[in-house]
């Protein structure tokens, strides 16, 4: 992806998202408390596919997991081959 995305996490609301030629995409997670997030869904509308839309989207909540001390369990497919493809660890479950 060429173009910089403007990545903003909206704590309240548990999501990582960015709006991109007028398409929404989004990351969500749950805090299960005890320091430990599960990523659940992400999604990236037709129109921005391919584009590594979700492995930014991605990238950010791992890193801020990261930040705050979190491990992650990731319930989404697509994060759990982003997490195995970049040797991240995961929360044993």
């Amino acid at each position: 992806m060429s173009e910089a995305l403007s990545i903003h996490h909206d704590q309240a609301g548990h999501q990582f998202e960015t709006n991109v030629d007028g398409h929404r995409a989004y990351l969500t997670y749950m805090d299960l408390g005890k320091q430990t997030l599960d990523i659940y869904r992400t999604f990236v509308p037709n129109a921005l596919r391919g584009r590594g839309i979700a492995a930014a989207l991605t990238e950010q909540a791992l890193a801020y997991a990261e930040r705050m001390g979190y491990t992650v369990i990731p319930s989404c497919s697509y994060v759990e081959r982003y997490m195995e493809r970049h040797q991240r660890r995961a929360a044993k479950i």
